[in-house]
């Protein structure tokens, strides 16, 4: 334990060069989770408008928790990724080997098998960090924790993350040591649907690879 370095230590750039990793430009994987089509209810519709609202209002002010408190957990829970096979869960720890190097570290978000604690992590790793100065690289934390998961998992399914700066959402896929980074959604415009709608992707991806 001496020697793992956190997920929070990593930088993109030092990712990219110590495992080589291919940046995508696009990706078939992200394509069809962010384009996936969902129904949203009338009353889905309501409480987004009302998350969005109280977001719109306070987004500036708000430091991480209090984003993650205000919205992000909101946004997640109305998802429901909460079933007898998988949650999600927050800052629990895991670590692992990539080529021989420990990492390890809490983030902020992640969907695992198991009920009461997490077990095998499986696709999304969220890290949320305020809009103005946030700490550290949001992007390569995330990156850090689906290569351990990916490890974890060997290699039997795509990687799925996101991170989020203030308003702004990234997803991002993994798939062996290639990489790709959606386009920033703006949860403060009608992004949020599309938001909403790549997370309702997510759940039906997951009960699908659970079934393997």
């Amino acid at each position: 334990m001496v020697n793992m370095r956190n997920f929070k230590d990593w930088t993109l750039a030092e990712l990219d060069k110590t495992f080589r990793l291919e940046v995508l430009d696009s990706s078939p994987i992200l394509e069809h989770w962010i384009t996936a089509q969902a129904d949203i209810s009338d009353l889905e519709h309501q409480v987004l408008r009302s998350c969005q609202k109280t977001l719109h209002t306070h987004v500036y002010d708000w430091n991480e928790t209090e984003l993650a408190y205000n919205f992000i957990g909101p946004v997640m829970a109305f998802a429901n990724f909460n079933t007898k096979q998988f949650n999600f869960f927050a800052e629990r720890a895991f670590s692992g080997k990539v080529d021989d190097i420990e990492m390890g570290g809490r983030p902020d978000g992640m969907i695992a098998s198991g009920f009461r604690v997490p077990e095998q992590p499986y696709f999304c790793f969220q890290e949320y960090k305020k809009e103005k100065d946030p700490d550290g690289d949001p992007a390569a934390q995330a990156l850090a924790a689906m290569l351990v998961a990916q490890e974890l998992n060997q290699h039997q399914f795509p990687m799925y993350g996101c991170y989020i700066k203030g308003e702004i959402w990234h997803f991002m896929t993994l798939q062996k040591r290639a990489y790709c980074i959606s386009d920033g959604y703006i949860a403060t415009r009608d992004d949020l649907f599309k938001i909403f709608r790549i997370l309702k992707t997510l759940k039906q991806l997951i009960i699908e690879f659970v079934k393997l």
